[in-house]
């Protein structure tokens, strides 16, 4: 609040998560002068302008999808993500099929998040979950994770004060995601999350998991076992307690296994700016930037979404 001092947050934003969200859950009629759309452009930045607000944070890294299906995991699991790629033309990289009227704001959400002096960052063959786990593994201090993407419930840490806010059901139904709510939900442990993840498989993320084994066989064999590791360890010793189906399922899925755990685990140690020298630390806009700001905020038909952006950092004196 202003006059008051504030404890430090962090925040980090799964930027693409949002502006996706923004897309799909903001008219398309909502457009320049030109005809070009900004719907994707005004719902973040009401987005930010709320979430910073309302779960008080005094730093924000908006975390960047410098390559959102790196080669390095295709390698490992040629169907990762393989449903969200369209091939251009024979021989040429696969890209993500993003909406025309979303991929001509991308550049817009660039420039007025620079302009607002909010800290971008991404590492290159590397996603923004990356970038998210080694910021939210490494910060010395509490860390809200903004997301629609259940893969980082993996990064969940009460003892570390570290939680999501899952936007899967609208901004207005978000769910503040701890270890009671991933327990809860999985009956598994945050730290267990990635390999119940890849045991029980991920449609969207085009991840098979082990045939016949679904959530709670998962959470079962994980809430006995502990560890991936340890439940493979497990099928390995004949003198073990494991169902001999169970074994003939891990078996058939043994190479899977192999590659499937760095493919789902976030990376949590790259090597990324630090959060001063990333500019993470909120503030107000102020001068050129701001009046700037606020006349794109005319030219490009941003309506209230600017100022809402800019009374929410202005608190941050």
């Amino acid at each position: 609040m202003s006059g008051s001092v504030m404890p430090d947050r962090l925040m980090l934003l799964d930027t693409a998560s949002l502006y996706f969200r923004a897309f799909y859950g903001v008219p398309d009629t909502i457009r320049r002068a030109d005809g070009t759309p900004v719907n994707a452009v005004r719902g973040l930045l009401d987005m930010i302008a709320r979430l910073t607000t309302d779960y008080d944070a005094t730093h924000l890294v908006a975390c960047w999808d410098d390559d959102w299906r790196p080669q390095w995991r295709v390698d490992l699991i040629p169907t990762y993500k393989s449903h969200r790629v369209a091939e251009v033309l024979a021989g040429s990289p696969d890209v993500e099929v993003v909406p025309d009227a979303l991929e001509v704001q991308i550049p817009m959400i660039r420039r007025v998040l620079d302009l607002a002096g909010i800290a971008v960052v991404g590492a290159a063959e590397h996603e923004a979950d990356d970038v998210v786990g080694t910021y939210a593994s490494h910060a010395d201090l509490p860390v809200d994770v903004v997301t629609g993407d259940r893969d980082l419930f993996q990064v969940v840490d009460d003892a570390r004060q570290v939680r999501v806010i899952y936007t899967a059901r609208g901004m207005r139904n978000l769910e503040v995601v701890t270890d009671v709510v991933v327990v809860g939900k999985y009956r598994v442990l945050p730290e267990q999350y990635a390999d119940y993840a890849t045991l029980r498989g991920d449609a969207s993320d085009g991840l098979p998991g082990v045939a016949g084994i679904g959530e709670k066989t998962a959470a079962s064999l994980l809430g006995e076992y502990g560890t991936l590791d340890s439940l493979l360890e497990a099928a390995a010793d004949s003198g073990s307690a494991l169902s001999a189906s169970v074994r003939a399922k891990l078996a058939a899925a043994a190479g899977y296994l192999t590659v499937a755990p760095a493919v789902v685990k976030i990376v949590r140690d790259l090597e990324l700016p630090s959060l001063e020298e990333a500019g993470a630390r909120l503030h107000p806009v102020v001068g050129e930037s701001r009046t700037e700001l606020e006349r794109l905020a005319t030219e490009w038909n941003l309506g209230g979404s600017v100022s809402r952006l800019l009374d929410a950092f202005d608190l941050r004196r």
